[in-house]
């Protein structure tokens, strides 16, 4: 459990309950069902870290995306990856300028000044903050949206680190001292579960796996975030997709390449899907060669909605 003393919740003016949240993110065009509403609910009202998981383009990172835009704060992102340190995560001091300072201190100063310079270094002008320190920093009348995306893609040690952050929501850079947030960003954790993440860190924060979603949904979300498209169309492309995803895939497509799919098609001025338009635009929802032969293979069964191999 956190340390944190000033803790208060973080959620939109007027909104007290989940529905009420529920309708807010309908609003800024993201269609959450019941329990994820409750969890982002619970997340801001409790301060406390929001975990996703689920496949690649279910909508994890848009949680953060769309909760920065509805409560009119920062989005600030840090995105995981294989090899990730302090360095890139939280700061790093500028080398190109402490040179230059002393180059420049060596060509101006007086002897006795140089002593002093070795301090002069390692002071905050010359500190770079990268997102997590930014996010401690941050000043305004709303606590930024700290988004560390796809965790799962770092190593343990740096899983460990995060949960201390998580804990104190307060940084130590030796040369400078202890930086601590004067509110705890709001921060949202995806995974795409490439590897389990460990308990400490799911422990430490709300958790929430988002599945892909039902056809009525899929076909709901659709003309949600493109309501350019025929009904028909958007029936049509939700069904085949649906049925993409029963079939063996090496990567089945998630939301995010359903809408894509589905711009490309209005973008084409479409009003139905037919096998020439899966076949011509297919690139929009599967990624792979082989996947995309295979679905090939079965683009009449894809219209009705029968899918598989």
């Amino acid at each position: 459990m956190s340390n944190y003393n000033g803790r208060r919740g973080a959620l939109p003016p007027g909104v007290s309950h989940s529905l009420e949240l529920q309708e807010r993110l309908k609003e800024d065009n993201y269609l959450a069902d019941e329990g994820l509403s409750m969890a982002i609910f619970l997340a801001l009202k409790l301060d406390r870290p929001l975990f996703l998981e689920g496949e690649a383009g279910v909508g994890k990172t848009e949680v953060a995306k769309v909760l920065s835009r509805i409560l009119n704060t920062s989005l600030i992102r840090l995105q995981c990856y294989e090899g990730i340190d302090v360095h890139q995560a939280v700061y790093e001091w500028d080398y190109a300028r402490q040179l230059l300072h002393i180059r420049t201190a060596e060509a101006l100063g007086a002897p006795e000044d140089r002593e002093n310079l070795e301090d002069e270094l390692y002071t905050r002008q010359f500190l770079v903050s990268r997102p997590l320190l930014q996010a401690l920093e941050h000043r305004g009348p709303s606590p930024p949206v700290l988004l560390i995306d796809e965790v799962d893609r770092a190593d343990d040690e740096f899983e460990a680190f995060l949960l201390e952050i998580l804990s104190e929501f307060a940084i130590t850079v030796p040369e400078v001292g202890t930086i601590r947030a004067e509110r705890p960003p709001v921060a949202v954790l995806t995974s795409n579960r490439t590897r389990e993440v460990h308990d400490a860190l799911k422990r430490r924060c709300l958790y929430f796996y988002i599945d892909h979603p039902s056809l009525e949904r899929e076909v709901e979300i659709v003309r949600l975030r493109v309501p350019e498209a025929e009904d028909h169309l958007a029936q049509q492309v939700a069904t085949a997709v649906q049925g993409l995803r029963n079939m063996d895939l090496y990567k089945p497509p998630g939301v995010a390449e359903t809408l894509d799919w589905t711009e490309a098609l209005v973008a084409l001025g479409a009003k139905e899907l037919n096998e020439a338009l899966i076949e011509a635009t297919l690139g929009s929802v599967v990624k792979y060669h082989e996947d995309q032969q295979r679905a090939l293979g079965a683009s009449v069964s894809l219209l009705t909605g029968a899918g598989g191999a």
